[in-house]
């Protein structure tokens, strides 16, 4: 295995710079690489344009052509990989990297081959490829671009201040608090002494005042107590309002992000992200800034007064600080490195118990329950190891500090009990002394748990704020259009993939006019379940255009547009609620009589009525307690009751039985006059009375026309309804 070297980030800065200035205009998209042709590491640099390609490593640059680049492969090696070409006859390396960077220089051939046939592929989000950290190699996690090592603390703390901003003033009375709390513990110190060199350990002890000072003792323990009580409240208080509002903010953002970058990240890690990362970043907040404030301010405070008191001494005492400061600093990558690896252990477990209960009878049907409990042992056992490793290693290193903490109370003892012998020192002052110690050695211990917990809470506020500012695939424009829709699509030389270097969708050119029925047809892949996401823009196409009543659906604000398209997806998916709250979803605020309607006319009001508590039935989580037949109708029901501009039926009564289907095929009947539909059906002849039907082949549009027009060419829909008739006859 080659060596992995550890390179500055702005050698790679300067490389991107002179590969992006010797192209002489913006890349469309760019790739990292860390070895010359010698096997040596380096700090490399591609950058792309339509027609250019241009590697810099090295202080050397060079650019080519990519029209006359031939055989563009990658290939790969023990240990590492390149990517070749062939010039003039010729074969030449373009570039060489180690593993880490295997997944971008794929991707980079296959965009160069794109380009070299002349297709667009658009400008690609920069990182998009990336599988390790450029600096340090540490591989990224599935759905993260977060390195544990090289995440910049900085930053992450200034972002996190102004969560804290609206809470300014009871903070502000918190840290008035604090302030007064380490005044009376150095004032608690004082009246230690006077009370042991003035009443308790003198050969004349005093009468007067003795009350006084034991008052004076019984004020401060009690004033000591309620202010933490206070800030206790305080802190409560403003830790479930952070609590909230950053899970507000973080859910929202889910909410708000675009299709592609929801699947890039499993269900249990946006999960972990929402609830459990939001709470330790709350705790930050709250309790570890706050910890770190008193013992700052306490070891201030405390050692300003020892250092009136015997200045000397205060110095001998607070040796071991530094020591034990720069002993945890060291150790800071490493910490952040195994809280890194916790955290995805933790978000593991979450993943597979959300994966395993939401497919819980697919788990009966297999009987795989015996399998899956081990796959949750061995998951659970990697959280305990990793979770036991990391505390071994710090119960390894706590010890170690505890005895450097305790040196100085050696030191009072040995020096000021010396001091007391020769005369030269009063017991009161030990005491004063001990006291002082106690407080400033407590804290310090409590502090040499704060980098565990700080690098607990940097991993979480990394992880929040990366899903904070991913930019959606698909936003509003800034003039976004909110108009009420006619139903006029038209695709425009569509060309899609969800990829920029190998397309699903191929010059697609249809016009779907208002009220009409259009069927898409095909077998499965070529892309028709595509054609209705772009109709409802959970993508954006790559090239060419899409457009409703002449504007493209890039302009239209997204939730006028979506709020007026019907849509029965293949996979029904219902709500944990009742029958009634999962029809009139479609439509918040509707009346009884619409959802009533609305499940009439999809042929569901009868078989709801036959439930224990009719509409008010609890259906379960997605709708278990329902056949799939049921649930479809539910669904059907929930598009009815949207009234839409478009409906989209995606194998819409796949789920139904011949009798059924043929009720709902005269409810949709009904519920197409004067709308525009979208169909996608296996069964052909529950398309037969379409008004256009599009035959997909290969992304490609090979056929259009009635039913009729195609059966008489006897070309891919014939064959299609021909293989569909045999079938039948075989099934019966």
């Amino acid at each position: 295995m080659l060596p992995r070297l550890k390179i500055d980030r702005h050698f790679y800065d300067s490389a991107r710079l002179g590969a992006e200035q010797a192209l002489g205009c913006s890349p469309l998209f760019g790739f990292r690489f860390d070895l010359d042709r010698d096997n040596t590491p380096c700090a490399g640099f591609g950058a792309v344009s339509s027609g250019k390609v241009c590697v810099c490593c090295g202080g050397s640059v060079a650019v080519l052509e990519i029209a006359r680049m031939e055989e563009i492969e990658y290939v790969q090696y023990i240990g590492c990989a390149a990517v070749e070409y062939t010039l003039d006859g010729d074969r030449f390396e373009l570039c060489r990297s180690d593993m880490k960077n295997a997944v971008a220089l794929q991707n980079a051939v296959k965009r160069l081959r794109s380009l070299h046939e002349g297709k667009d592929i658009g400008h690609i989000r920069e990182n998009e490829d990336e599988t390790a950290c450029p600096v340090c190699g540490t591989p990224y996690r599935a759905g993260s671009k977060i390195c544990p090592n090289c995440a910049d603390r900085k930053k992450l703390l200034t972002r996190l201040f102004p969560v804290a901003k609206p809470h300014l003033v009871p903070l502000l009375v918190s840290l008035v608090l604090y302030f007064a709390g380490v005044g009376l513990s150095i004032y608690n110190g004082t009246i230690n002494r006077t009370l042991v060199d003035d009443y308790l350990h003198t050969s004349t002890p005093k009468s007067d005042g003795f009350w006084t000072v034991i008052a004076l003792m019984v004020g401060v323990a009690l004033f000591s107590a309620l202010l933490p009580m206070i800030r206790g409240i305080i802190f409560a208080k403003v830790g479930n309002r952070i609590t909230v509002k950053l899970r507000q903010e973080v859910y929202q953002k889910v909410q708000a992000m675009s299709l592609s970058g929801i699947s890039r990240r499993t269900a249990g890690e946006i999960i972990t992200r929402v609830t459990s990362d939001t709470d330790v970043m709350r705790e930050f907040l709250v309790s570890i800034l706050p910890d770190v404030l008193r013992i700052s301010l306490t070891f201030i405070g405390i050692s300003i007064a020892m250092f009136i008191m015997n200045w000397k001494l205060t110095l001998m005492i607070l040796i071991p600080v530094p020591l034990i400061i720069l002993m945890f600093y060291s150790l800071r990558t490493f910490m952040n490195s195994i809280y890194h690896r916790q955290w995805h252990a933790e978000e593991a477990v979450n993943s597979l118990l959300h994966d395993v209960f939401s497919g819980i009878r697919v788990v009966k049907v297999f009987g795989t329950e015996k399998y899956e409990n081990h796959r949750f042992d061995v998951a659970s056992r990697r959280v305990r190891d990793i979770s036991k490793k990391n505390e071994i290693t710090w119960n390894k290193i706590m010890p170690f500090a505890d005895f450097l903490l305790g040196i100085g109370e050696y030191a009072i003892l040995f020096f000021v009990g010396s001091s007391i012998i020769a005369g030269t020192s009063t017991l009161g002052e030990l005491t004063q002394f001990l006291v002082y110690v106690g407080l400033i050695y407590g804290p310090l211990r409590q502090a040499a748990f704060l980098p565990r917990r700080f690098a607990r809470a940097m991993t979480s506020a990394a992880k929040v704020f990366e899903l904070i500012d991913e930019e959606p695939d698909v936003a509003n424009s800034e003039n976004a259009v909110e108009r009420e829709m006619t139903g006029n699509i038209h695709f425009d030389k569509v060309y899609f993939g969800y990829n920029n270097y190998e397309d699903v969708l191929k010059d697609i050119t249809l016009d779907i006019n208002k009220g009409e029925m259009v069927g898409i047809v095909g077998r499965s892949g070529v892309g028709k379940s595509t054609m209705i996401n772009l109709v409802m823009r959970l993508y954006d196409v790559r090239s060419g255009s899409i457009t409703v009543d002449g504007v493209d659906i890039r302009d239209y604000d997204q939730h006028c547009l979506r709020s007026q398209i019907g849509v029965v997806l293949q996979e029904t998916y219902l709500f944990k609620g009742t029958i009634y709250s999962n029809i009139a979803y479609a439509r918040p605020g509707c009346t009884p009589d619409d959802v009533i309607r609305a499940a009439k006319l999809a042929n569901a009001h009868e078989f709801i009525m036959r439930q224990p508590d009719a509409y008010n039935t609890i259906v379960g989580e997605r709708g278990q307690t329902l056949s799939g037949g049921e649930r479809q109708r539910i669904a059907i029901a929930r598009a009815i009751l949207r009234d839409p501009k478009i409906l989209i039926l995606d194998e819409a009564t796949a789920s139904l039985d011949t009798k059924t289907e043929k009720l709902i095929q005269d409810a949709l009947e009904k519920l197409i006059s004067g709308r525009t539909t979208i169909a996608i059906a296996h069964r052909l002849s529950t398309l037969r009375n379409a008004t256009k039907l599009v035959v997909l082949e290969k992304g490609q549009i090979e056929e259009m026309g009635r039913h009729e027009e195609l059966i008489a060419n006897k070309k891919r829909y014939y064959k299609l309804v021909m293989a569909q008739r045999q079938m039948s006859k075989l099934k019966n």
